[in-house]
């Protein structure tokens, strides 16, 4: 997170019942969540390789599911995996290969996508008391948003990367998010771009 978990805590005074984080890589957030009053139960992750939810699930960490997100389910696609682990994407690079020349994909991986409002029924994830959500995941933020749409009652604050250009090709963008929000209430209070690499993270509170 470019903007910590615990600043926010500290410059917004929000009010955190529970996390919803996918992509989760090495769940690197987990310490702050819970040094900032969430406890592990209310706590989950959602990430798409599957060596990583092993290796966590190894570490003891709970409610720690394995599904690669997108607007559809069932969609066979070729899941690229990078050689830094965290610009891994169902997109092709876009821009990022000219940005980050040290990184590149090693490797493809075909998987089906899940929906996140299939991932939270078929495994009883209590939505309801999970008010933070974090999206970390290379390009599709705003399909995995409309993809628990139904859910995003529940939803009081949400922390995501976004792209100012197509560091992925055929990215979302920062401009559709915040006009999808928008409709739900939600602002952006907080915004962290590298706009020499086209992304960063942002922050919406739902008012």
């Amino acid at each position: 997170m470019l903007i910590p978990y615990h600043i926010l805590i500290e410059r917004y005074d929000i009010k955190v019942s529970g996390v919803l984080h996918v992509g989760a890589h090495e769940c690197e957030e987990l310490e702050d969540y819970l040094n900032n009053g969430v406890l592990s139960n209310n706590i989950y992750w959602v990430e798409g390789q599957e060596v990583l939810v092993n290796n966590m699930k190894n570490k003891g960490i709970p409610n720690i599911y394995h599904a690669l997100i997108d607007i559809e389910d069932d969609k066979e696609v070729n899941f690229n995996i990078s050689n830094n682990g965290q610009s891994s994407s169902i997109l092709e690079f876009g821009t990022h290969s000219t940005h980050h020349h040290h990184v590149h994909y090693i490797s493809s991986q075909q998987q089906k996508t899940t929906r996140l409002d299939s991932l939270i029924e078929k495994n009883n994830i209590p939505v309801d008391r999970l008010n933070f959500l974090n999206l970390d995941i290379q390009g599709v933020e705003l399909r995995a948003l409309k993809s628990m749409e139904k859910y995003l009652q529940h939803i009081h604050y949400i922390y995501t990367e976004v792209n100012t250009e197509d560091v992925y090709k055929g990215c979302d963008r920062v401009d559709a998010i915040d006009t999808y929000l928008s409709q739900f209430g939600f602002e952006r209070c907080a915004t962290h771009i590298y706009t020499q690499f086209g992304w960063g993270d942002v922050f919406y509170i739902k008012k």
